[in-house]
């Protein structure tokens, strides 16, 4: 995960209404979305406001999810997307030499598709009554059960938020059920085993014991996810990536090397 912070003007009256920009209000934030153009690139970003952040306006490129920037409530939308701007050249270059423009936010329609255990899975959206999108997952697709009064980017979001909460649900079971598999086989039992949202890792080993693993590991190909809990349960035998902690690898699975390039090719892919 890349990160470039800036500080803003203290003295910035709230937002201007800006069509490039569409708002969600919550509890403790606001989210918006926007892009800007560089050169032949798109790039498309979300800001997160926090009444607890103060002066600095920080952009962060992070795996799967784009480029996001947190930034003091009372920020201008206008300054901010003329850091974006700034930044333009060195988000380019952290997202691959500006070679591709940033992936469009999905809009998760009827006859698209999503990743799950290595399988693009058909979404077929329907509408429905009540306050909450729900998701069911009959005969191998998504059923996403989407109330008819969301539009735009609040529908947008209570679905992803649906599907993630569904997600973390599958990898629960998923992780855990492979960790019990390989963990009598690398002789070595874990202190606990936590499903998180890590931006930065597949996988973590602390050195009290606890295993954290990504959520969205469940999207990947069933070989993958064993390559990730087979190395966190191994560094439970060697903490550090020594020669040795190879070898433990190695011993599980003689293909780790093409499993561990297979996952930095599709990593990007696996998210919303």
């Amino acid at each position: 995960m890349e990160r470039a912070d800036d500080e803003l003007g203290g003295n910035a009256c709230p937002a201007p209404a800006c069509p490039a920009l569409r708002v969600l209000a919550a509890r403790h934030e606001l989210r918006e979305t926007g892009e800007v153009h560089h050169g032949d690139s798109t790039i498309a970003y979300t800001v997160t406001r926090s009444a607890r952040r103060r002066k600095t306006v920080t952009i962060t490129i992070e795996p799967g999810a784009g480029v996001r920037v947190a930034a003091p409530r009372r920020v201008p939308a206008a300054e901010i997307r003329a850091l974006v701007v700034r930044r333009a050249g060195w988000i380019l270059r952290r997202l691959g030499d500006g070679a591709a423009p940033m992936r469009p936010a999905r809009q998760f329609l009827s006859g698209t598709s999503l990743p799950y255990l290595g399988r693009d899975v058909p979404i077929v959206v329907v509408p429905a009554a009540g306050r909450r999108v729900l998701i069911e997952f009959p005969q191998g697709q998504f059923v996403v059960c989407v109330p008819a009064a969301l539009e735009g980017e609040e529908r947008r979001l209570a679905v992803v938020r649906a599907l993630e909460r569904w997600y973390r649900a599958r990898a629960n079971d998923e992780i855990e059920r492979r960790v019990q598999h390989w963990a009598p086989l690398v002789g070595a039992a874990p202190a606990a085993v936590l499903v998180r949202t890590q931006r930065q890792r597949w996988g973590s080993c602390s050195a009290k014991g606890v295993l954290r693993f990504n959520w969205r590991l469940v999207m990947a190909p069933p070989a993958l996810i064993d390559y990730v809990v087979v190395h966190e349960l191994a560094h439970l035998r060697v903490q550090s990536h020594a020669p040795a902690f190879w070898a433990e690898v190695a011993r599980l699975l003689p293909d780790w090397k093409l499993l561990r390039r297979r996952l930095r090719e599709i990593g990007p892919t696996l998210s919303f």
